[in-house]
C-alpha cells in the first residue's frame, strides 16, 4: 500500500522524471491514485498503482510522451 512521504525510484523515465531519481509521494487520493511531488513548491502529477505497477500515464498521441515507471523504496 502507497502512503503519503513514502519514496518512490523512477525505473522507467521520460522528459519529467528522470530515471533513477527518487519522489516523495504527496496526497493520496484513493487505494489506486495519489500524487507524486515533483519540487518544493507543491507540484505534483498524478500517479497510479495497479497490476500494471506505479506509474504516471502520459498520452503519447498528445505529448510525445513516455509513461514513467517507479519502484517503491524500502
Amino acid at each position: 500500500m502507497i502512503r503519503s512521504g513514502d519514496k518512490l525510484k523512477c525505473i522507467c523515465g521520460n522528459d519529467f522524471f528522470v530515471e533513477g531519481s527518487v519522489y516523495t509521494v504527496g496526497n493520496i487520493i484513493s487505494n489506486k491514485f495519489f500524487q507524486i511531488n515533483i519540487s518544493a513548491n507543491d507540484e505534483y502529477w498524478y500517479a497510479t498503482k495497479d497490476s500494471e505497477g506505479i506509474y504516471v500515464r502520459f498520452n503519447e498521441e498528445d505529448h510525445l510522451v513516455k509513461d514513467a515507471f517507479f519502484a517503491l523504496e524500502k
